[in-house]
């Protein structure tokens, strides 16, 4: 049997087709690593913020239904750290709650006064836990195209070279269309985890969002079932 000769070939060096891009192209790829860098800092971030979201909606909620004084429980997050998430839906309503009840309002004004304070601190949290995601949606949906323009523009300029050349094999063109198709790739590599994260970080943040609606909702009965006490006992 007749030996195969193997062909020599040189491995791309990545580094050194960036090296030789056109100005265009490398601008294109180092906006793209810009892009992919600042998304990775906001994954990591967003992920600790969540798992430390849902960790004190845990925590308060079992605080809040062991049956306690609301009055302890308000002091209590009140003198310590300030409060974030459902304590922070907590602290707003009751502070509310305890600044209308003193005043001659009926039922329905009461409840509206705390319902609107409960409001304002859901408002602050959703903004909270959603911060930063448009970023990584918009990182996911135009870094592709962002890359396919650097890629289009490279193949150009090495179609417009070979052009002028008297000669072109497929040697000479190869390290050419590689290093313009590496911003295609580049932009694959900021899109991918941009998106795969958007919509995890989404899916948490709506999952809160319905534990804060589902708690207000559960302290407005509270607040109201109170207030029909207290105005019976007058």
């Amino acid at each position: 049997m007749e030996n195969i000769e193997t062909l020599p070939s040189n491995s791309l060096n990545v580094i050194e087709l960036i090296a030789q891009a056109s100005f265009l192209v490398q601008v294109v790829m180092l906006l793209l690593l810009l892009a992919s860098v600042i998304s990775w800092a906001i994954i990591f971030k967003k992920w600790f913020r969540f798992r430390e979201l849902e960790a004190e909606a845990d925590e308060f909620e079992d605080e809040f239904w062991s049956g306690g004084d609301l009055t302890g429980l308000y002091q209590h997050w009140t003198n310590s750290e300030t409060p974030t998430g459902m304590a922070s839906l907590f602290v707003s309503g009751y502070r509310e709650y305890t600044r209308l009840a003193d005043k001659d309002l009926n039922r329905s004004e009461l409840i509206s006064g705390v319902q609107r304070a409960m409001q304002v601190s859901l408002s602050q949290e959703v903004e909270e836990a959603e911060s930063q995601l448009p970023f990584l949606a918009t990182v996911g949906s135009i870094s592709p195209y962002v890359g396919l323009f650097g890629t289009v523009w490279g193949i150009m300029n090495a179609f417009h070279a070979i052009g002028l050349a008297k000669q072109a094999t497929i040697a000479t063109v190869a390290p050419a269309i590689a290093e313009a198709l590496i911003a295609t790739a580049m932009g694959l590599f900021a899109a991918i985890p941009a998106v795969i994260a958007y919509n995890k970080f989404s899916n948490q943040a709506d999952s809160l969002v319905t534990r804060y609606e589902i708690f207000m909702d559960e302290f407005l009965s509270i607040v109201n079932r109170q207030v029909r006490r207290d105005q019976s006992t007058e």
